[in-house]
């Protein structure tokens, strides 16, 4: 995310928080005292805006902690996504082994 883009789609927001476990996992490995990862409730904070463009939709942006409580005429609203980590074999993720 750029500094002079306070926001990102929700797709980018959950991959960087993907990204984040891995590398907890990465750090974790060969510790003493793995942990499994449990749910993961994420509260975000977006807004809603029409794609003016040929193709149209509807595009779900999520605002940087701090941003403004509005963008232009778009409204706010929050929403709580839970996820639950698997390895790749489909097991509950671990963060060190």
């Amino acid at each position: 995310m750029t500094s002079d883009r306070p926001w990102m789609g929700l797709s980018e927001a959950i991959n960087a928080v993907r990204n984040e476990l891995l590398e907890a996992k990465r750090l974790g490995e060969g510790t003493e005292m793995p942990f499994d990862v449990g749910d993961i409730e994420i509260e975000f904070s977006f807004t809603l805006t029409k794609d003016k463009s040929a193709q149209g939709g509807v595009k779900v942006w999520v605002l940087e902690a701090g941003a403004s409580g509005s963008s232009g005429s778009a409204t706010v609203h929050k929403v709580t996504v839970s996820l639950n980590p698997k390895s790749l074999d489909g097991s509950p993720a671990e963060i060190g082994h």
